[in-house]
């Protein structure tokens, strides 16, 4: 088999997929799928995901994204749930089923149990006409012409499309809920989404004495002094009202340098960055970051509504909290 059957059958399976998802289309335009949405929204309790091999496997998965995008949610195994697993189920809950053929032994098997719960039951199945969706509340048809496996039997692209409506209706619901970046970074904390999208420039900013700072009439060998003490790569420069008057930088050190400014007795006033870029306090960490990226910087002052120093921040200070 040479290198070009091997990407043919590859391509096969993804327009095979392809076409599942995009079958997928007429079923969101049916009233079921909207009242799987409504049972959701109005839940009390948590979205109980079940299903079994790679349905469960899916089924975890979507467990996962409802709960990280404002649906609680949770997986239970169908086969662990005829041994105990089925008290986790609370009459405030509802059972978001997977079941390809809708016939699945360990599913069907807890149907009595969830009707007696008198728990709301949403199925996606394969199968319109089982007893997985004719038992169900709501059924969400995720049927597929065949699989992607030349066989008919690994489950391939039926599986990707539950996993497509299973995205589809969690989406659905954030939309709905109003759900924020803020609110995914607090399911997130420890994430890098979570330090980018919670994290302030106050939570890294230096303050007091570790702000670099020097007048505007200071030595320009005075205000070297003061960026090597506080390491941040700048000082800010300020008047006698502790407002900003600007920035004298490394690379306004070099561009001194280039203009033959003798460095004893210059005047950090006459050789500073004057309308210089700052943040203020209150503004993400990630904007910040943003800031130092397109202006090719490396630090910034930060000031209050009056202009006054307040704090300094560089990308060190960035890297370090993992906003970068």
């Amino acid at each position: 088999m040479n290198d070009r059957r091997l990407q043919e059958l590859a391509l096969a399976v993804i327009d095979t997929e392809a076409a599942a998802i995009s079958g997928l289309r007429q079923e969101i335009e049916q009233p079921s799928f909207t009242a799987a949405c409504r049972l959701m929204l109005g839940c009390k309790g948590r979205v109980v995901v079940t299903g079994m091999g790679k349905s469960g496997h899916i089924a975890g998965k979507i467990a996962a994204t409802l709960a990280s995008t404002g649906t609680p949610a949770f997986f239970v195994h169908p086969g662990e749930a005829s041994h105990g697993d089925l008290g986790m189920i609370t009459t405030s809950d509802v059972v978001l089923a997977l079941s390809n053929s809708g016939e699945t032994t360990e599913i069907v098997t807890i149907l009595p149990i969830i009707k007696r719960l008198n728990v709301p039951l949403i199925a996606m199945t394969g199968n319109p006409q089982s007893t997985l969706s004719l038992a169900a509340t709501a059924n969400i048809n995720v049927s597929v012409v065949k699989e992607a496996c030349p066989l008919g039997l690994a489950p391939t692209a039926s599986t990707t499309a539950a996993l497509a409506m299973g995205d589809a209706l969690a989406v659905a619901l954030l939309e709905t809920r109003g759900f924020t970046e803020e609110d995914f970074a607090r399911s997130h904390p420890g994430g890098s989404l979570g330090r980018r999208l919670l994290l302030l420039i106050d939570d890294l900013m230096h303050t007091g004495d570790a702000i670099p700072r020097v007048g505007i009439d200071t030595p320009l060998t005075d205000a070297l002094m003061e960026m090597t003490r506080k390491g941040l790569g700048m000082t800010a420069v300020v008047d006698a009202q502790d407002r900003l008057a600007g920035v004298f930088t490394d690379g306004d050190l070099r561009r001194t340098i280039d203009h033959r400014i003798d460095l004893h007795k210059a005047i950090v006033k006459d050789v500073m960055t004057a309308d210089c870029k700052t943040v203020h306090p209150g503004m993400l960490a990630a904007e910040a970051l943003q800031i130092m990226e397109t202006t090719k910087i490396n630090a910034l002052p930060v000031i209050n509504d009056y202009n006054e120093l307040v704090g300094a921040l560089n990308m060190h200070d960035l890297l370090r909290a993992g906003v970068v």
